[in-house]
Protein backbone atom coordinates (compact mmCIF):
# COMPACT_ATOMS: atom_id res chain seq x y z
CA UNK A 1 0.00 0.00 0.00
CA UNK A 2 1.21 3.49 -0.83
CA UNK A 3 1.64 5.78 2.18
CA UNK A 4 -0.07 9.11 1.57
CA UNK A 5 0.51 10.64 5.02
CA UNK A 6 3.48 10.14 7.35
CA UNK A 7 3.74 12.18 10.53
CA UNK A 8 6.74 11.64 12.80
CA UNK A 9 6.79 13.04 16.34
CA UNK A 10 4.47 15.93 15.40
CA UNK A 11 4.28 18.52 18.17
CA UNK A 12 2.30 21.76 18.37
CA UNK A 13 2.65 24.36 21.10
CA UNK A 14 0.55 27.53 21.19
CA UNK A 15 1.75 30.56 23.16
CA UNK A 16 -1.20 32.30 24.84
CA UNK A 17 0.09 35.29 26.79
CA UNK A 18 2.57 33.95 29.32
CA UNK A 19 1.23 30.40 28.99
CA UNK A 20 2.30 27.65 26.63
CA UNK A 21 -0.35 25.13 25.59
CA UNK A 22 0.94 21.83 24.18
CA UNK A 23 -1.91 20.84 21.87
CA UNK A 24 0.08 17.94 20.38
CA UNK A 25 2.88 16.35 22.40
CA UNK A 26 4.14 13.67 20.00
CA UNK A 27 2.00 12.15 17.26
CA UNK A 28 3.31 9.66 14.70
CA UNK A 29 0.70 8.32 12.27
CA UNK A 30 0.90 6.72 8.81
CA UNK A 31 -2.16 6.67 6.55
CA UNK A 32 -2.24 4.71 3.30
CA UNK A 33 -3.93 5.67 0.06
CA UNK A 34 -7.56 4.55 0.09
CA UNK A 35 -7.92 4.35 3.89
CA UNK A 36 -10.98 5.66 5.74
CA UNK A 37 -9.86 6.98 9.14
CA UNK A 38 -11.73 8.73 11.97
CA UNK A 39 -9.95 10.91 14.53
CA UNK A 40 -11.79 10.92 17.84
CA UNK A 41 -11.20 12.39 21.27
CA UNK A 42 -12.66 14.73 23.88
CA UNK A 43 -12.44 18.50 23.60
CA UNK A 44 -8.79 19.52 24.02
CA UNK A 45 -7.45 16.12 22.92
CA UNK A 46 -5.61 17.59 19.91
CA UNK A 47 -7.75 16.05 17.17
CA UNK A 48 -8.62 19.39 15.51
CA UNK A 49 -4.99 20.58 15.74
CA UNK A 50 -3.85 17.35 14.08
CA UNK A 51 -6.51 17.79 11.38
CA UNK A 52 -5.32 21.35 10.72
CA UNK A 53 -1.71 20.21 10.35
CA UNK A 54 -2.66 17.31 8.06
CA UNK A 55 -4.81 19.76 6.06
CA UNK A 56 -1.86 22.20 5.74
CA UNK A 57 -3.88 24.89 7.54
CA UNK A 58 -1.22 24.98 10.27
CA UNK A 59 2.40 23.90 10.68
CA UNK A 60 3.90 21.80 13.49
CA UNK A 61 6.20 23.30 16.13
CA UNK A 62 8.40 20.20 15.81
CA UNK A 63 8.40 16.90 13.93
CA UNK A 64 7.95 16.10 10.25
CA UNK A 65 4.92 15.69 8.01
CA UNK A 66 5.27 14.02 4.61
CA UNK A 67 2.24 14.33 2.31
CA UNK A 68 2.42 12.37 -0.93
CA UNK A 69 6.23 12.22 -0.69
CA UNK A 70 6.51 15.99 -0.08
CA UNK A 71 7.84 17.35 3.22
CA UNK A 72 5.31 20.05 4.12
CA UNK A 73 6.57 20.64 7.69
CA UNK A 74 8.44 23.87 6.89
CA UNK A 75 6.65 25.16 3.79
CA UNK A 76 5.81 28.85 3.34
CA UNK A 77 2.19 30.08 3.41
CA UNK A 78 2.11 30.26 -0.41
CA UNK A 79 3.49 26.74 -0.78
CA UNK A 80 0.97 25.42 1.76
CA UNK A 81 -1.88 27.15 -0.10
CA UNK A 82 -0.84 25.46 -3.33
CA UNK A 83 -0.62 22.03 -1.63
CA UNK A 84 -4.06 22.57 -0.05
CA UNK A 85 -5.61 23.39 -3.39
CA UNK A 86 -4.05 20.44 -5.24
CA UNK A 87 -3.97 17.69 -2.63
CA UNK A 88 -6.80 18.25 -0.13
CA UNK A 89 -10.58 18.53 -0.34
CA UNK A 90 -12.17 20.03 2.79
CA UNK A 91 -15.65 19.35 4.16
CA UNK A 92 -16.60 21.52 7.14
CA UNK A 93 -19.33 21.26 9.77
CA UNK A 94 -20.67 24.70 8.78
CA UNK A 95 -20.55 23.95 5.00
CA UNK A 96 -18.63 27.22 4.27
CA UNK A 97 -20.61 27.99 1.12
CA UNK A 98 -20.88 31.45 -0.47
CA UNK A 99 -24.53 32.45 0.11
CA UNK A 100 -24.97 34.55 -3.05
CA UNK A 101 -23.28 32.07 -5.38
CA UNK A 102 -25.05 29.14 -7.06
CA UNK A 103 -24.15 25.53 -6.26
CA UNK A 104 -22.21 25.38 -9.53
CA UNK A 105 -20.23 28.53 -8.67
CA UNK A 106 -19.50 27.28 -5.14
CA UNK A 107 -18.20 23.95 -6.40
CA UNK A 108 -16.13 25.58 -9.17
CA UNK A 109 -14.35 27.92 -6.74
CA UNK A 110 -11.22 25.77 -6.13
CA UNK A 111 -10.80 25.43 -9.90
CA UNK A 112 -10.40 29.20 -10.28
CA UNK A 113 -7.31 29.05 -8.04
CA UNK A 114 -6.09 26.01 -9.98
CA UNK A 115 -6.18 28.04 -13.22
CA UNK A 116 -8.92 26.25 -15.20
CA UNK A 117 -10.90 28.16 -17.86
CA UNK A 118 -14.59 28.94 -17.30
CA UNK A 119 -16.13 26.26 -19.52
CA UNK A 120 -13.86 23.56 -18.07
CA UNK A 121 -14.66 24.73 -14.53
CA UNK A 122 -18.39 24.53 -15.18
CA UNK A 123 -18.15 21.08 -16.75
CA UNK A 124 -16.05 19.72 -13.85
CA UNK A 125 -18.31 21.34 -11.23
CA UNK A 126 -21.43 19.89 -12.86
CA UNK A 127 -19.92 16.38 -12.91
CA UNK A 128 -18.99 16.70 -9.25
CA UNK A 129 -22.48 17.89 -8.25
CA UNK A 130 -24.04 15.12 -10.32
CA UNK A 131 -21.85 12.54 -8.54
CA UNK A 132 -23.39 13.53 -5.17
CA UNK A 133 -26.96 13.48 -6.50
CA UNK A 134 -27.40 17.22 -7.11
CA UNK A 135 -27.24 17.42 -10.90
CA UNK A 136 -30.71 19.02 -10.85
CA UNK A 137 -29.75 21.71 -8.30
CA UNK A 138 -26.77 23.35 -9.99
CA UNK A 139 -28.35 26.82 -10.25
CA UNK A 140 -29.86 26.87 -6.75
CA UNK A 141 -28.36 29.06 -4.04
CA UNK A 142 -27.45 27.55 -0.63
CA UNK A 143 -30.49 29.09 1.10
CA UNK A 144 -32.75 27.19 -1.34
CA UNK A 145 -31.35 23.85 -0.16
CA UNK A 146 -31.78 21.65 2.92
CA UNK A 147 -28.88 21.14 5.34
CA UNK A 148 -28.12 17.75 3.85
CA UNK A 149 -28.10 19.16 0.31
CA UNK A 150 -25.76 21.97 1.41
CA UNK A 151 -23.36 19.40 2.82
CA UNK A 152 -23.53 17.50 -0.48
CA UNK A 153 -22.55 20.73 -2.27
CA UNK A 154 -19.61 21.05 0.13
CA UNK A 155 -18.61 17.44 -0.59
CA UNK A 156 -18.88 18.07 -4.36
CA UNK A 157 -16.58 21.10 -3.92
CA UNK A 158 -14.10 18.92 -1.96
CA UNK A 159 -14.10 16.34 -4.77
CA UNK A 160 -13.92 18.66 -7.79
CA UNK A 161 -10.11 18.87 -7.92
CA UNK A 162 -9.70 15.09 -7.55
CA UNK A 163 -7.66 15.57 -4.36
CA UNK A 164 -5.40 13.02 -2.69
CA UNK A 165 -7.35 13.27 0.59
CA UNK A 166 -10.84 14.31 1.69
CA UNK A 167 -10.69 15.90 5.15
CA UNK A 168 -14.07 16.09 6.88
CA UNK A 169 -14.28 18.10 10.11
CA UNK A 170 -17.43 17.10 12.07
CA UNK A 171 -19.28 16.67 8.72
CA UNK A 172 -22.60 15.79 10.38
CA UNK A 173 -22.38 18.26 13.29
CA UNK A 174 -25.12 20.56 11.93
CA UNK A 175 -27.42 17.85 10.58
CA UNK A 176 -30.33 15.89 12.03
CA UNK A 177 -29.94 12.16 12.65
CA UNK A 178 -31.45 10.84 9.43
CA UNK A 179 -29.57 13.36 7.25
CA UNK A 180 -26.35 12.51 9.10
CA UNK A 181 -26.70 8.87 8.11
CA UNK A 182 -27.47 9.86 4.50
CA UNK A 183 -24.23 11.88 4.38
CA UNK A 184 -22.25 9.05 5.97
CA UNK A 185 -23.64 6.68 3.35
CA UNK A 186 -22.31 9.08 0.70
CA UNK A 187 -18.86 9.03 2.35
CA UNK A 188 -19.02 5.23 2.28
CA UNK A 189 -19.72 5.33 -1.46
CA UNK A 190 -16.82 7.77 -2.01
CA UNK A 191 -14.49 5.45 -0.09
CA UNK A 192 -15.68 2.49 -2.19
CA UNK A 193 -14.57 4.46 -5.26
CA UNK A 194 -11.03 4.67 -3.86
CA UNK A 195 -11.01 8.04 -2.10
CA UNK A 196 -8.85 8.50 1.01
CA UNK A 197 -11.06 9.95 3.77
CA UNK A 198 -10.00 11.39 7.13
CA UNK A 199 -12.78 12.52 9.42
CA UNK A 200 -12.82 14.29 12.77
CA UNK A 201 -15.84 13.48 14.93
CA UNK A 202 -16.78 13.24 18.59
CA UNK A 203 -19.74 10.95 17.83
CA UNK A 204 -19.15 7.21 18.23
CA UNK A 205 -21.86 6.14 15.79
CA UNK A 206 -20.43 8.41 13.07
CA UNK A 207 -16.84 7.25 13.73
CA UNK A 208 -17.93 3.65 13.23
CA UNK A 209 -18.48 4.25 9.52
CA UNK A 210 -14.67 4.53 9.27
CA UNK A 211 -12.45 1.46 8.84
CA UNK A 212 -9.84 2.72 11.31
CA UNK A 213 -10.37 4.78 14.47
CA UNK A 214 -7.58 6.87 16.03
CA UNK A 215 -8.41 8.15 19.51
CA UNK A 216 -6.44 11.09 20.87
CA UNK A 217 -6.14 12.27 24.46
CA UNK A 218 -4.01 15.07 25.91
CA UNK A 219 -2.07 15.56 22.66
CA UNK A 220 -1.12 11.90 22.24
CA UNK A 221 -2.51 8.91 20.34
CA UNK A 222 -4.34 6.85 22.94
CA UNK A 223 -5.44 4.02 20.62
CA UNK A 224 -5.19 3.31 16.89
CA UNK A 225 -7.43 0.40 15.94
CA UNK A 226 -8.90 -1.25 12.87
CA UNK A 227 -12.71 -1.22 12.98
CA UNK A 228 -13.69 -4.85 12.18
CA UNK A 229 -17.34 -4.03 11.41
CA UNK A 230 -17.73 -0.59 9.79
CA UNK A 231 -21.34 0.61 9.67
CA UNK A 232 -22.96 -0.08 6.31
CA UNK A 233 -25.91 1.73 4.82
CA UNK A 234 -28.50 2.95 7.32
CA UNK A 235 -28.24 0.09 9.77
CA UNK A 236 -28.68 2.37 12.80
CA UNK A 237 -32.30 2.82 13.78
CA UNK A 238 -33.46 6.43 13.72
CA UNK A 239 -35.61 7.39 16.68
CA UNK A 240 -37.50 10.61 16.92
Amino acid sequence: MKKIIETTDIQKTYVMGSEKVRALKSVSIDINKGEYVAFMGPSGSGKSTLMNIIGCLDTPTAGTYILNNKDVSDMSENELAEIRNKEIGFVFQTFNLLPRASCLENVALPLIYAGYGKSEREEMAFKSLDSVGLGDRVHHKPNELSGGQRQRVAIARALVNNPSIILADEPTGNLDTKTSYDIMELFHELHQKGNTIIMVTHEDDIAHYAHRIVRLRDGLVETDTINPNPTRGKMIAVTE
